[in-house]
């Protein structure tokens, strides 16, 4: 309300009564309301008072403000630097042998002694124990272990490896499972513990992997140096990972055994780490890759290379007939000189002369298309003139019909390349390496593996665990004789004496 006139008016003496009475009734309804304002803040402040009440029983009470230090010295300032020591987890480690002895059943105990002794001649040792493969079912078995009297020399439990809970048949099958079958880690703790039983967690696993791959590392280095003397070695490499760094993967195969070469790199270095000029003596057979390029004594590139790449040009361009001409000419000269291979009435000069024949119908097979090859223009006469010039340039390093010189020897490096296909997968799939040591130790049980599935009768569990245990008790392996033995060849043809020569007759 504004009061500033009726303030005037009165001064003067001409204010209205009524005015007056007027403005005294605003003042009183104003006065009511703000009464009864006050009273419901006061109600809702006790309201509120009430419920801090209650709740204040479930809240912990404040931490009180922290002290502010007054000692300035140099130990304090070190302390507060230091900071609070951060508590150790503590582990679950191994568990006691006590306590794993009451879960063995009274059946499962062995006592084990040594080779030809009697029980009375020798002395109880110490206890082991271990899970065991009894029945398709993993069985917690209990050994107890003897030595003759007078020797220090303590027997050994049969199959399982030192410091190990685990019989070799469990690591072989989780080996098997990871690198043959290809499943992951996680998968195959738990196919073990589905099908046997078997309780191993995945770090477990991984120390029982790691525990094989340092066991089998010299089975690794034999099958290494049994490469260099090999008479013919295929080979072949793929793009390959180290956590997030790239690198490769090479494979070299023989007749009966196979190296894969995880986290390597494509260069000369390796090839030369593997197959060193001045000691491999024999063919290697690979595609046309330039690391490969006048490295072997006598080489055999791979046809099936040269052979997709004119298929592809005869495919993508098939109005133009030079290519699918061409392809067909490539096809028939290798089809005769797959056919000059398997005629066994043919010398060392028969066979020379066929592949003296195959070399000038290849010369004969690019003379109608000189044009396009000589002077290309497009971009796929550019890739016809380079495939041209590849067998041109192959036919002079004398690589390209070997496998009619050796029959031996196979046209293609197509074995190499079926051995990379589920590599190739697990990298798809992103399940490489994660670390150096990883790379290293799938190179190691993938090569072995992969070397006795050739040579064993029969590739099973039983006869897998029979060779491992037989290297296991002799501290050798067939790797390591079949290395011997090919030494002991190569001395007694170096140091046996010359023939004499035959003078002819006459």
């Amino acid at each position: 309300m504004d009061l500033q006139p009726l303030k005037a008016d009165a001064r003067r003496g001409i204010a209205d009564p009524k005015r007056f009475l007027d403005v005294i009734e605003e003042l009183e309804a104003a006065t009511h309301v703000s009464n009864c304002r006050q009273r419901q803040v006061r109600q809702l402040q006790a309201h509120v008072r009430q419920l801090e009440a209650r709740l204040a029983q479930y809240e912990t009470p404040p931490a009180p403000p922290p002290e502010v230090s007054t000692d300035f010295s140099v130990e304090t300032e070190q302390k507060r630097r230091a900071g609070k020591k951060r508590k150790k987890r503590k582990r679950a480690g191994r568990r006691l042998l006590a306590l794993k002895r009451d879960e063995v059943k009274d059946g499962d105990w062995q006592d084990v002694y040594p080779d030809s002794a009697q029980p009375e001649e020798c002395v109880f040792v110490r206890e082991r124990v271990a899970w065991r493969l009894k029945g398709g079912q993993a069985v917690f078995t209990g050994y107890r272990l003897y030595r003759r009297r007078g020797s220090a020399v303590v027997t050994t439990v049969p199959g399982v490896l030192p410091r190990s809970e685990y019989g070799f048949e469990f690591v072989l099958l989780l080996a098997f499972l990871m690198f043959v079958t290809r499943v992951s880690l996680d998968k195959a703790c738990s196919l073990l513990q589905f099908f046997c039983g078997l309780p191993l967690t995945k770090s477990q696993a991984n120390a029982l992997l790691d525990q094989l791959a340092r066991h089998w590392e010299p089975e690794f280095d034999a099958l290494c140096d049994l490469l260099v003397l090999a008479n013919i070695v295929y080979t072949d490499e793929t793009s390959w990972k180290i956590g997030k760094d790239g690198c490769s993967l090479w494979v070299f195969l023989t007749q009966l055994h196979t190296v894969l070469l995880f986290g390597c790199r494509k260069d000369a270095a390796t090839l030369d780490k593997m197959l060193p000029p001045d000691l491999f003596q024999g063919i290697g057979v690979s595609d046309d890759a330039a690391v490969y390029a006048e490295r072997f004594r006598k080489g055999q590139k791979c046809w099936g290379h040269l052979l997709r790449k004119a298929i592809k040009l005869s495919l993508l361009y098939p109005e133009k007939t030079a290519y699918s001409e061409y392809l067909d000419s490539l096809l028939n000269i290798f089809r005769r000189g797959q056919r000059a291979r398997e005629d066994h009435r043919l010398s060392d000069a028969g066979r020379a002369k066929k592949v003296a024949d195959l070399h000038d119908a290849l010369w004969q097979a690019a003379e109608p298309h000189t044009p396009i090859w000589d002077h290309p223009r497009t971009p796929d006469e550019k890739d016809f003139s380079n495939l041209v010039y590849e067998i041109f340039r192959l036919i002079e390093a004398d690589e390209l019909f070997t496998f009619v010189r050796h029959p031996e020897v196979e046209p293609t490096n197509n074995s190499s390349e079926r051995e990379l296909r589920d590599p190739a997968q697990d990298r798809d799939a992103n399940r490489t390496s994660k670390s150096t040591w990883g790379a290293k130790r799938r190179s190691i049980l993938q090569s072995v593996l992969a070397s006795l599935k050739k040579q064993l009768e029969t590739f099973t569990l039983a006869s897998v665990v029979e060779e491992a245990m037989r290297w296991l008790i002799t501290g050798h392996s067939r790797f390591r004789d079949q290395l011997a033995a090919a030494r002991a060849a190569l001395d007694q043809v170096a140091t046996a004496p010359p023939q004499p020569a035959i003078e002819p007759s006459g």
